[in-house]
């Protein structure tokens, strides 16, 4: 249970926070001086501290100088009573989450707090690896596949070093547990991990979200603001889906990682940082290189070194795995005595495509618990979309290749000297392409699933004509079964 520590020397202060906090089940804490919330941190490690400006006996300041001291990670949000607190603003230059400006708003208050919790959990709540049947939790690692052993190797190799890496993967896969364990792992694990979606937040405000604002810089702006890359000094910033950034943001950007310096929207100081930055993406950041809509310079910076997620439909060995973990998870969480899976609805959970990863796994896996009126998931416990796109894809597969296949032998029947070669042609264009869209164009990887040499595998590719690149690159919303047959060819 999460706990919060209010320290205020207005009493009306706490019981507002215990009355906006009723519904959530948090632990509030009180304390009327700084000595007193000392004490209360120290016994009780709450999640969030809440500190007001001005105490009885020392400044807000001192006060969360010693805090942070006791405390390196601990979330503060200060609490003013003037919009103009320069200690707030000190204070937010030295890694606190925020301010409140008295008088508190609920919305306000819930909006912080949810913020301040999501900090704690990102650098306290360590990210486990689970190969095979151990207990976790949602913020762990699941999978033993060699896709994903080579993931935990590039966490091991990477994190110790002080350069920017670039996680790619479809949505769901699990990038920011990625990066959190890259920053666990670290040597700036004992300062702050900051996460920014780059796509949550409006074009016009992502600007001042990374580097602060000067009172009065543009329309609304009417405090000043401490910027993620000025918070974070001294430790890790998490840009989540860096491919939706604007050009003014990726020109400041590049510049904040080139010189770690960086001015507020509005002002022209400069402000000198030391921030890692750990980056991630689900779109293909070198085809919008090529279109013009990245900046070379930036994912050059960005791409000092790269691991790879793959989908779940690549690594349909994990899903028994993570099925057993999230079943263990959420039955608990639930308070239902699931524990086990029909063979019929693991057979369904199997074959579905899963276009939203582990993510989806995770809904669906919730909602058959929910669902479910005894100890075992079945499959009519399944969400209907999940069964029915399952038999509709697997009749899709099987018959859309063979009406492919004959239709091409049809064609070919009146006019061809050497059909059965042709026809094998077809066949072996379709299997390794198929492969190689496995392996992400990795000729060593493919020649050992289809049992051949490279060498062999070589001059299939120039024989057959495959080109290697379009194998790698997807389209949004393509499947297996639509690239079946579409075979890339270079002519």
């Amino acid at each position: 249970m999460s706990s919060i520590l209010v320290i205020d020397d207005d009493r009306s202060v706490l019981q507002t926070f215990k009355h906006v906090l009723a519904d959530t089940g948090m632990t509030v804490l009180g304390a009327g001086t700084a000595a007193e919330g000392l004490v209360q941190l120290r016994e009780h490690s709450p999640d969030v501290v809440m500190l007001d400006v001005m105490l009885p006996d020392e400044s807000g300041l001192e006060t969360f100088q010693r805090l942070v001291q006791a405390d390196p990670k601990v979330p503060v949000v200060f609490i003013t009573a003037s919009n103009t607190s320069d200690t707030a603003i000190e204070a937010m230059k030295l890694g606190a989450v925020d301010y409140l400006i008295k008088p508190l708003e609920a919305e306000q208050i819930r909006r912080l707090v949810a913020r301040a919790l999501e900090i704690r959990r990102f650098m306290h709540v360590p990210v486990g690896v689970i190969s095979g049947n151990g207990q976790g939790s949602t913020d762990s690692l699941v999978g033993s596949c060699p896709a994903m052993q080579e993931v935990y190797k590039a966490i091991g190799r990477v994190a110790s070093q002080n350069v920017t890496v670039l996680i790619c993967g479809e949505s769901g896969t699990g990038k920011e547990l990625v990066a959190r364990a890259i920053y666990q792992h670290g040597p700036r694990a004992s300062g702050r991990f900051l996460a920014v979606n780059c796509a949550a937040i409006p074009e016009a405000l992502l600007e001042s979200e990374l580097f602060g604002h000067e009172k009065g810089s543009f329309t609304g702006a009417e405090l000043k603001r401490i910027g993620k890359f000025e918070q974070c000094s001294g430790g890790t910033l998490f840009l989540d889906e860096v491919g939706d950034m604007s050009p003014l943001v990726q020109s400041k950007v590049l510049r904040a990682l080139q010189e770690q310096k960086f001015e507020r929207v509005g002002g022209n100081e400069t402000i000198k940082t030391d921030v890692r930055i750990i980056a991630a993406t689900n779109r293909d950041l070198e085809q919008m290189v090529a279109n013009g809509t990245f900046r070379a310079d930036l994912y050059y910076r960005l791409n000092g070194y790269t691991i790879k997620l793959p989908p779940l439909r690549e690594r349909t060995a994990d899903i028994p795995i993570l099925i057993e973990h999230f079943l263990r998870l959420f039955a608990k969480e639930l308070d239902k005595s699931v524990h086990d899976i029909a063979p019929e609805a693991l057979d369904v959970l199997l074959r579905y495509r899963w276009p939203g990863n582990v993510r989806e796994l995770q809904s669906v896996l919730k909602q058959a618990i929910l669902q479910a009126t005894g100890p075992v998931v079945l499959a009519d416990f399944l969400p209907a979309e999940v069964r029915q796109a399952n038999s509709v894809s697997g009749s899709a597969r099987t018959n859309g290749q063979a009406v492919q296949l004959d239709s091409f032998i049809e064609e070919r029947l009146h006019d061809s000297k050497d059909l059965y070669a042709e026809t094998l042609a077809l066949v072996e264009r379709a299997l390794l392409t198929r492969v190689l869209q496995h392996t992400a164009g990795n000729q060593s990887h493919a020649a050992r699933i289809l049992g051949v040499t490279r060498g062999c595998l070589r001059n299939k590719i120039r024989l057959l004509r495959i080109s290697i690149d379009p194998v790698i690159s997807v389209p949004d919303g393509a499947t297996d079964e639509s690239l079946e047959y579409s075979l890339p060819m270079s002519e």
